[in-house]
């Protein structure tokens, strides 16, 4: 049974750090490429960060670019978000996301993934 559980959100004010778990269970997930969307009230999801399998590659929206970092463990089977530097607008529901095959292309696409968590609130007060 395939499992994703994100852990770590929570309330934070403007400028402060989180750090965010997603534990996967069910899959070979030193094989699969992860990453993490967010969907905002009134929003639609988001891509906001991916790893390749290796952990070698990662690539960021543009809005988190030299404030959140992604990383795994496959040891562990985890993958991580820390988030710096929050701001109010990142305020969403924080899903991580597992994909087979991934390319350049499509690795930003929430369509691409396979696997889905059940998402963690953060919520950053001004």
């Amino acid at each position: 049974q395939v499992q994703l559980v994100e852990s770590g959100g929570g309330l934070v004010q403007a400028g402060g750090s989180l750090r965010l778990s997603c534990a996967a269970s069910g899959f070979a997930f030193s094989a699969y490429t992860m990453g993490w969307f967010r969907q905002g009230p009134g929003k639609e999801r988001e891509f906001v960060a991916t790893v390749s399998w290796t952990g070698a590659s990662t690539v960021y929206t543009d809005s988190v670019k030299g404030r959140f970092t992604i990383s795994r463990d496959n040891a562990q089977n985890t993958v991580y978000l820390q988030m710096n530097s929050l701001k109010p607008e990142d305020t969403a529901v924080y899903f991580c996301a597992a994909a087979s095959y991934i390319t350049t292309a499509t690795r930003t696409a929430s369509r691409a993934y396979n696997y889905w968590g059940q998402g963690t609130q953060v919520t950053v007060f001004s």
